[in-house]
C-alpha cells in the first residue's frame, strides 16, 4: 500500500508511450494497471470514462486532478468522440455528477441539433438522473442510484450517510465541502428515483392509458402464495370443499416505533405514490377519521389490553403520528395493498377497522382468518361498526366465513377463556399458523425509524412503501426453499403427532372416546358450543355458585365489587405472591395490593383490623419486619376459634385450600417427573464440563419448583387442619397427609433405610387422581390431554394440505405473471418505435423471470410427491384425493411449450 503512494517502476520513464513530448504524471486511480501517461493520453482514454478518477504526480506526490481541468468535454447527444456542431454548455460551465466512487466536476455539453432532445431527456439517456427537468446541473448515474436503493434495503443507510460517505471519499479534508454540497438535490433524485422504479416494476408504464390511470394498490407485490381469485386459484374453489383450504389469513398488528414528528404538511410535502401502494390513500383516510375523532374507545373485558385501554391517553404531543397500523398476510409475512396507516393517538378501533375493511374488499376470499392481540375485545361489534363504514368500504358479509384468533404469543396474557375460545391450536382449518407476522416484519423496518422519524408525510410514506415492497419481494424469491421446508417438518411432525394420538387412544374406553369426539367435533362446527379444552376449577365453580345465589336473591356481600369469594380468592393469591416476592423484586407493587385488599377485608373481618393494629405494636423494630412479604393477612384459618369470624368467608377458604392442596401436589407429581427425566438425560447424554453445568442448573431449578410446591401444599395443609374441626370436616386427612420431603420421591425410588425388598410406594403416588383411571379429575385431565393431542395432530396434518395447496399456487401464479408481461408488452403503446422496443424488451425478461421461477421451484419441489407419499396424512378419503390431485400439478411441466422458460442458452425471449 505504501508503494503505490508513489510511481513504483513507472518513475524510471521519462516520455510517454505515445511518444509525444509531455512528461507521463498522470495516472487513472480506476482503470487497471499503474501506468503513467501524458496529459493527451490520458484525455483520450477516457472519452468513455468520464467518471474516473485522476491523480497527477506533483514532484514528490501525487494529488487528484479533474478530467475537467485537463481538457476533457461530455458531449450528450452523440456517441464518445462525435463533435455537435452545435453543442450548448451549462450554464457557467458548472455540472456535477454523483457517482459510485466520488462526487465529480466535469465539463458538460448538451446537443443543440435540431433533433436533439431537452437536457433532461439527454441526461437519461447516458443514464445520468437529472436533479431537475429545468436547466440541470447536478444529477446522479444510475449506478449510484440502484447500489443506494439497495444499500438502502439491506443495512438501512439513510441518504445523509450515504451521500456524506461519497463527499468524505472525495475531499476528506473538508477544505472544498460547499463545491460538494448538492444533499438536497440527491434527496430530491431518490425520492424520484423510488417513485418511478416502483411503476415501473409493477407494470404501469405500460398501461395503455398511462400510469395516470394507477389505482389504489396498484404498485404492491402481489403474495403468490395466497388466495388470489382469476390468478392462482382453480375454476369452482367457490364451491369445492374443503373450504378453509382456500382461506386467506390476515394479521393485524400496530408499531409504535415508526413515529412521525409534527414537521411539514401534506400540500407542502405530497406522497408521490398517492396510495397506490401499501399506505392508503391519505386524503380520504383522514377525512374518515376526522368524521369519527370523538367516537370514544371501547374498554377491554378481557384483561387490561393498553391497545385498547389506553388508546385515548397515547402520548402524541409533537407528534404527526404516533406510529402505523398494518394489515399482512398472516401465513406469509407480506404486507398487502391499501393495508397501511398513520396512527394519529394509539391503537384505535377506527384507524384499524378502516385498513382491515380497505385489504377485504379488494381480496375476494370467501373465508377470512383474522390474526389480532385484542381480537377477542375488537370483534365484538366489528359489524355493527361496519355498517357505518363508507360505502366504498362495504361488503357482503353474507357470502363471506370470518373467523377470529390472537396470535400464539400473545395468548397467553388473555383470560382462559380467550386462550381456548382464540387459539390457533384448537381451531380446526388453520394448520401451524402462529399469526405473529407482523412482528417479524417489524424487525427489518424497524431500523428505518430514526430517519422517517424526521420526515415530511409524503418522504415518508413512499420511504416506508419503498421498504415494504422490498421485504415482500424478498420473501418471493425465498418461498421455494421456504414452503419446502415447512413441508418437511410438517409431514414429519404430522406422522409423530399421529402415531402419539393413536398411542393414547388405545389407552381410553371407546365409550369415553365416542363422547369426547362428539364434544370436540361439535364445538368446532359451532363455538357456541361448550368448549371440551376447558376444565372447571373449583374457583369458577364457586363463583357459578355466587352468581345462582344472587339471581335467588341471597346477597351477604358488603362492598358493591369485591364478594366474599373474591375477598378470599384474592387474599390466596397475595400469600402466593409473598412467597414469589422474597426472591423478586416485587415489594412496592405488592404492598399496594396488600394496603387495597386489607382495606375492603375489614368489612367482613372487623376482629382484623384490632389484630392487625395489635401486631404493629408489637412487631420488631427492623426492615424485614415492615416488608409487605412479611406483613400478615389474617385470614379465617389464621384467626382459628379464638376469634370470631363468618363461617361462609371459612367455608369458602376450605374450599379454595382443599383445590390448593390438590393443585400443589399434582405441581409437586410433575416437578419430581421433571427431575428425573431430567437426571436420566444428564446420565445418558451429557458429557464435558460445560455441558454439564447447565444441566446442574436445570435440575437446580426443577427443585427449586418441586420445593416451592411442597411448601404451597403445606400451607394450604396446615390451613385445612385448623379449618377442619371448625367446620366439622372429616376423612380428608387420609388423602391429604402431611408432606415430607422423605416423600418426595418418584415411583420405584427406594427410600431412606429401604432397600428392594422392604421400600415402598411414596403416598403422593396413591392419592386420589394420581393413578386411578376412574378418578373424575384426573378423567377431566385425560380429556384435556386427548384434545389437545388430537388438536396438535390435527394441526400438523392441515398444515401438510395448505403447504400442498400453497405450493400449487406459486407455480399458477408466476404462470399467469408472466402471461400478464407478455400481453402489457404487446397492449403498451408508445410513440416511438425506440420506446415500443425498450416496453417490449422489459415485459419480456419480467415474463422471463416469472417463468424461470416456475422452473425453478419445479426443480426444487421435484420430491415433493414422494416426501408426502411416504408419510400420507391418516386415512381421510377426501384429503388423499385432494393431495393427490395438488401433487399431480406441483410435479407437472409448465402448461405448454409455448409458455415454458426459455434454455438457458437462449438470452432472448421471443414475444
Amino acid at each position: 500500500m505504501i508503494r503505490l503512494e508513489g510511481r513504483g517502476t513507472e518513475a524510471a520513464r521519462s516520455l510517454c508511450r505515445c511518444g509525444g513530448e509531455d512528461l507521463p504524471i498522470y495516472r487513472c486511480r480506476d482503470c487497471f494497471g499503474i501506468e503513467m501517461v501524458c496529459q493527451s493520453c490520458v484525455v483520450e482514454r477516457h472519452r468513455c470514462n468520464p467518471l474516473h478518477q485522476i491523480e497527477e504526480w506533483a514532484q514528490d506526490f501525487f494529488k487528484r486532478v479533474s478530467l475537467k481541468s485537463l481538457g476533457l468535454r461530455v458531449q450528450l447527444g452523440h456517441n464518445p468522440g462525435e463533435v455537435c456542431l452545435n453543442k450548448q454548455r451549462v450554464n457557467g460551465d458548472d455540472f456535477t455528477i454523483v457517482d459510485a466512487h466520488e462526487i465529480h466536476e466535469i465539463g458538460l455539453d448538451f446537443c443543440g441539433c435540431e433533433t436533439a432532445q431537452i437536457h433532461h431527456i439527454q441526461l437519461l439517456r447516458a443514464r445520468w438522473f437529472p436533479a431537475t427537468s429545468s436547466k440541470p446541473q447536478t444529477a446522479a448515474t444510475f449506478a449510484v442510484m440502484e447500489f443506494f436503493h439497495l444499500l438502502s434495503f439491506e443495512s438501512k443507510v439513510s441518504p445523509y450517510e450515504f451521500y456524506h460517505s461519497l463527499a468524505r471519499r472525495t475531499d476528506n479534508t473538508g477544505l472544498h465541502q460547499s463545491r460538494y454540497d448538492r444533499y438536497s438535490a440527491f434527496l430530491r433524485m431518490v425520492r424520484e428515483w423510488r417513485n418511478l422504479k416502483l411503476l415501473k416494476h409493477s407494470g404501469r408504464g405500460h398501461h395503455p392509458n398511462g400510469i395516470s390511470t394507477t389505482q389504489e394498490g396498484d404498485c404492491v407485490v402481489l403474495c403468490p402464495v395466497c388466495p388470489q381469485p382469476g390468478i392462482n386459484l382453480p375454476e369452482g374453489w367457490e364451491k369445492a370443499e374443503p373450504r378453509w383450504v382456500y382461506a386467506l389469513f390476515l394479521s393485524i398488528d400496530a408499531n409504535f416505533r415508526l413515529k412521525r414528528k409534527a414537521v411539514s404538511s401534506d400540500k407542502r410535502d405530497p406522497s408521490l405514490n398517492n396510495g397506490s401502494s401499501y399506505f392508503v390513500e391519505e386524503k380520504r383516510y383522514k377525512s374518515y377519521l376526522a368524521e369519527r375523532v370523538t367516537l370514544p374507545q371501547e374498554r377491554s373485558a378481557c384483561i387490561s389490553h393498553n391497545a385498547v385501554n389506553m388508546a385515548d391517553t397515547k402520548s402524541s404531543r409533537g407528534l404527526a403520528a404516533t406510529g402505523v397500523g398494518t394489515v399482512d398476510c398472516a401465513r406469509h409475512e407480506m404486507k398487502l395493498a391499501s393495508g397501511v396507516g398513520d396512527l394519529q393517538k394509539g391503537e384505535k378501533y377506527i384507524n384499524m377497522d378502516y385498513l382491515v375493511f380497505s385489504v377485504i374488499v379488494g381480496s375476494g376470499a370467501a373465508v377470512l382468518n383474522l390474526s389480532y392481540d385484542i381480537a377477542c375485545q375488537w370483534h365484538k361489534k366489528l359489524w355493527a361498526r361496519l355498517a357505518s363504514m363508507p360505502d366504498r368500504l362495504q361488503f357482503d358479509r353474507k357470502n363471506k366465513t370470518v373467523r377470529f384468533f390472537v396470535p400464539k404469543f400473545h395468548i397467553n396474557a388473555h383470560i382462559p377463556t380467550c386462550q381456548t375460545n382464540f387459539s390457533f391450536n384448537y381451531s380446526k382449518g388453520v394448520g401451524r399458523t402462529d399469526g405473529e407476522a407482523p412482528e417479524r416484519g417489524w424487525v427489518n423496518v424497524n431500523r428505518v425509524a430514526t430517519s422517517t422519524k424526521e420526515m415530511g408525510p409524503g418522504a415518508r410514506h413512499d420511504t416506508l412503501d419503498d421498504n415494504f415492497g422490498d421485504w415482500s419481494w424478498k420473501k418471493v424469491t425465498t418461498f421455494g426453499h421456504v414452503l419446502l421446508r415447512k413441508l418437511k417438518e410438517s409431514v414429519r411432525s404430522a406422522k409423530i403427532h399421529g402415531d402419539e394420538l393413536a398411542e393414547l387412544q388405545s389407552t381410553i374406553d371407546d365409550v369415553s372416546l365416542n363422547a369426547w369426539k362428539s364434544e370436540v367435533e361439535a364445538w368446532e362446527d359451532d363455538s357456541s358450543q361448550p368448549n371440551p379444552n376447558d376444565t372447571k376449577t373449583v374457583r369458577l365453580q364457586l363463583a357459578e355458585n355466587e352468581a345462582h345465589d344472587l339471581q335467588a336473591g341471597i346477597n351477604v356481600s358488603l362492598h358493591d365489587e369485591v364478594s366474599p369469594f373474591i375477598l378470599i380468592s384474592t387474599g390466596l393469591d397475595l400469600e402466593d405472591q409473598q412467597s414469589k416476592a422474597k426472591i423478586c423484586t416485587q415489594s412496592n407493587a405488592l404492598l399496594c395490593k396488600i394496603e387495597s385488599w386489607t382495606t375492603i377485608q375489614t368489612l367482613y373481618m372487623p376482629t382484623v383490623s384490632l389484630l392487625r393494629s395489635a401486631s404493629e405494636l408489637t412487631r420488631e423494630a427492623s426492615n424485614d419486619a415492615d416488608r409487605p412479604e412479611n406483613l400478615p393477612l389474617w385470614l379465617p384459618s389464621s384467626l382459628g376459634t379464638e376469634y370470631s369470624c363468618d363461617r361462609k368467608l371459612q367455608e369458602l377458604e376450605w374450599d379454595l385450600r382443599f383445590a390448593q392442596a390438590h393443585d400443589a401436589l399434582n405441581e409437586v407429581r410433575q416437578s419430581i417427573r421433571l427431575s428425573s427425566h431430567l437426571k436420566t438425560f444428564k446420565r445418558t447424554h451429557i458429557r464435558g464440563q460445560r455441558a454439564s453445568t447447565r444441566a446442574c442448573s436445570m435440575l437446580d431449578i426443577a427443585d427449586m419448583r418441586k420445593m416451592a410446591s411442597k411448601l404451597k401444599y403445606d400451607t394450604a395443609h396446615a390451613a385445612l387442619i385448623v379449618l377442619g374441626p371448625i367446620l366439622g370436616k372429616v376423612a380428608w386427612e387420609g388423602k391429604l397427609r402431611v408432606l415430607h420431603v422423605a416423600d418426595l420421591r418418584t415411583l420405584g425410588d427406594i427410600g431412606p433405610g429401604q432397600s428392594e425388598g422392604t421400600r415402598d410406594i411414596s403416598w403422593i403416588w396413591k392419592a386420589p387422581g394420581a393413578l386411578d383411571n376412574d378418578d373424575a379429575g384426573l378423567q377431566d385431565c385425560l380429556r384435556i390431554e386427548w384434545c389437545k393431542a388430537r388438536a396438535r395432530e390435527g394441526r400438523w396434518s392441515e398444515e401438510v394440505l395448505l403447504l400442498l395447496e400453497e405450493m400449487r399456487r406459486v407455480i399458477e401464479f408466476f404462470k399467469w405473471q408472466a402471461k400478464w408481461w407478455k400481453d402489457r408488452g404487446t397492449a403498451a403503446i408508445f410513440a416511438k418505435p425506440a420506446h415500443q422496443e425498450g416496453g417490449l424488451a422489459y415485459a419480456a425478461r419480467q415474463a422471463h423471470i416469472c417463468l424461470t421461477m416456475v422452473k425453478h421451484v419445479q426443480e426444487l419441489w421435484v420430491a415433493v410427491p414422494s416426501i408426502v407419499q411416504s408419510q400420507l396424512l391418516p386415512d381421510d378419503e377426501d384429503d388423499t384425493a385432494e393431495t393427490a390431485d395438488v401433487l399431480l400439478t406441483i410435479e407437472g411441466p409448465p402448461a405448454d411449450d409455448e409458455e415454458g422458460p426459455p434454455a438457458d442458452d437462449e438470452d432472448d425471449t421471443d414475444v
